[in-house]
């Protein structure tokens, strides 16, 4: 195994990471970041009757050739085991992530996954991978490895996919200045794209589905950022607490939909925050000056009583389930951060919030799990208080 490539990979999808590196390959370091040159809210019909923003194969062709400078020069429809044996050339290749020993997804989920394969001499293949995100079943990380050709051959002959060869050209800069209707989300957009989640009967689908859009729209929130923030000392506060609130939006989704499907109740206000970051978005990240207000993050409150156990005790069994679970030994302060912690997560934050209703013998309601309540341990130490002295939440 070799270095992976150095990409912002964190921020790019299964399918434009990998485009991503061959677009800084031809082009130079950064190119990639081209990607976030639009800030859109493009839907199309997705799984169950519910529109999703995740691209489709040919929406990221598209966007390969007017903002990475990658033309399309070969494809093969049946990319199969006789065809990685002949392989010459470098080639994106787009198959079922069910089949891909190296990523987590493999024998777990069936899904579109993107990598490159080129040959490596000595009869052998390279196979590259730059995806980068944190699954049920482990992390994916960009990584380089080397296959003999019959090793592709065989996963390729389990599931085939679709691979393409690119030809570099010229990037363009006016494709940087993207129209108008790309730059910005409609309103109308917004809310009918929500209407649809929040209508849909089946609450447990309709958030398993959420769970991944709220992930897309958050990534590529964070992508359009770093494009703008290109020459500049940094990204801007209010522009900082406008992705913290999208990631928020995901783990709260994540959270929320792992709990309906336990049986649960839905919180009322999901879909409503989703609402104010799909329409402060046109603000924030426009690229120009405005947006420095940002909107404000939706709050509950509890009543509190008294009772035991102490808060001493409930402080040092809160600390003791968060590190278990971070696999840490040295607990951070009481009003620290946890997001700043490697080990900590949208998956962990669940096993927390299990660990406590399970230690503490307790059920939080849907209005305890906002995400601004379990980032401290100061702050989980109130929600378990006062579940323990009768609170509602």
């Amino acid at each position: 195994m070799t270095a992976p490539p150095e990409i912002r990979a964190e921020l790019l999808d299964c399918f434009q990471s990998n485009l991503a590196v061959l677009a800084d390959r031809y082009h130079g370091a950064g190119t990639h970041l081209r990607l976030g040159a639009a800030l859109r809210l493009r839907t199309r019909p997705g799984p169950h009757g519910l529109p999703t923003v995740e691209p489709s194969l040919d929406e990221a062709l598209a966007d390969a050739a007017d903002l990475l400078g990658l033309a399309l020069a070969q494809k093969w429809p049946g990319a199969d085991g006789d065809w990685a044996r002949s392989l010459r050339e470098t080639a994106w290749v787009v198959a079922d992530a069910y089949h891909l020993p190296w990523v987590p997804y493999h024998g777990q989920r069936h899904i579109e996954h993107s990598f490159l394969a080129e040959p490596d001499g000595d009869g052998t293949l390279a196979v590259t991978d730059a995806y980068h995100n944190d699954t049920p079943w482990g992390a994916a990380r960009p990584t380089r490895l080397r296959l003999e050709r019959e090793e592709l051959a065989a996963v390729l002959d389990a599931g085939p996919g679709r691979a393409f060869q690119f030809a570099p050209t010229p990037l363009d800069p006016a494709r940087l200045d993207p129209p108008e209707e790309e730059v910005r989300i409609s309103s109308a957009g917004a809310d009918d794209y929500l209407r649809s989640y929040a209508e849909h009967p089946d609450r447990k689908l309709t958030l398993d589905q959420f769970t991944m859009e709220t992930w897309l729209l958050a990534r590529s929130r964070r992508l359009r950022a770093a494009y703008l923030a290109q020459g500049d000392a940094g990204t801007p506060q209010h522009v900082a607490e406008h992705l913290a609130r999208w990631d928020g939006l995901v783990e709260y989704t994540y959270l929320t939909s792992r709990r309906v499907a336990r049986g649960r109740a839905e919180p009322p206000d999901l879909l409503p925050r989703a609402a104010e970051l799909l329409h402060a978005d046109r603000e924030v990240l426009s690229g120009g000056d405005r947006g420095a207000g940002g909107i404000e993050a939706a709050g509950a409150a509890g009543a509190a009583g008294g009772g035991p156990p102490s808060p001493e005790q409930v402080a040092s069994t809160v600390a003791g389930i968060v590190g278990r679970v971070l696999g840490i030994r040295d607990v951070p302060a009481p009003d620290a951060d946890l997001t700043g912690l490697p080990a900590f997560n949208s998956l962990r934050m669940l096993e927390i919030v299990d660990g406590l209703e399970e230690g503490f013998a307790i059920e939080f309601g849907p209005g305890d799990l906002l995400p601004e309540r379990l980032h401290r341990i100061v702050d989980l130490c109130e929600l378990v208080e006062r579940r323990l002295n009768g609170g509602a939440g």
